[in-house]
């Protein structure tokens, strides 16, 4: 069965990745989507939208998919920043096709809601303090890049990292036995619509056939033709994917959360 996308209306400024199981953060997510789990206090999508509206995002779209009905009865349709109010909507992955469509199957699901340009980030990613700044979307308009990924220093479970950057800022897909310097990819990147439309992704937008793929290769394809920026940033960040990490973050022992 098809399941067509609704009209768009207002166009969102950022897209929030909410539609994994988590499986390696179980059992904690047997019963809460990962990115509501809370850190010092709060949920983990409600960092990122903090760090949005005071950005001056005021319309954020998220998908859901696992437990998906919880982000919108948690969250609402408005969300109260001290930053100042920000519109929510959502794309409902499990509600359309009962399952979540990974990264790129996602963004198309999402693509007729979203600004050519826009934010991405992963729900479950600790960034308290990452500025999406105003002028970073600004010179990425103006550039001829597909898209703008920002990269991390490599963490302990994941030290070979993902992408090389050249002295031009060119993200670069290093072949596995070439010596230069990996980042990895923290999940936050500017995006143009474009990217998502041939020859770079072959998912109709709106992928009404709910169309799963991930995003690494539509990125590679759009490197190999030298369209993908990068910057490395160096501020707090983490990758909240285990227990153990959840609770490094928040200086508990972890049998506090099982």
């Amino acid at each position: 069965m098809r399941h067509p996308t609704p009209p768009a209306t207002t166009r969102a400024d950022a897209l929030l990745l909410a539609a994994g199981r988590g499986e390696r953060m179980r059992p904690l997510t047997d019963t809460c989507p990962k990115p509501l789990l809370t850190v010092r206090g709060r949920p983990l999508l409600a960092w990122h939208l903090d760090a949005l509206a005071r950005a001056g995002v005021r319309q954020v779209l998220i998908n859901t998919a696992w437990l998906g009905e919880r982000i919108p009865a948690a969250l609402g349709y408005t969300y109260r920043s001290p930053f100042g109010p920000v519109a929510l909507s959502y794309s409902m992955e499990g509600r359309d096709f009962g399952r979540a469509l990974e990264t790129a199957g996602g963004i198309a699901r999402a693509l007729p809601h979203l600004d050519d340009v826009f934010w991405l980030a992963a729900g479950d990613v600790y960034m308290p303090d990452f500025p999406f700044e105003a002028a970073a979307r600004q010179r990425f308009a103006a550039s001829d890049a597909l898209a703008h990924l920002w990269l991390v220093p490599n963490p302990p479970h994941h030290p070979r990292g993902d992408f090389g950057l050249d002295a031009q800022g060119r993200a670069l897909d290093l072949p596995a036995d070439d010596p230069r310097p990996r980042w990895t990819y923290s999940s936050v990147a500017l995006l143009r619509r474009a990217l998502f439309a041939p020859p770079w992704c072959d998912i109709p937008a709106g992928n009404p056939q709910g169309v799963s793929a991930p995003l690494a290769p539509v990125l590679r394809r759009a490197m190999a033709a030298g369209r993908v920026t990068a910057e490395v940033w160096s501020g707090t960040w983490t990758d909240v994917g285990t227990p153990e990490r959840l609770a490094a973050l928040d200086g508990k022992p972890l049998s506090s959360l099982l």
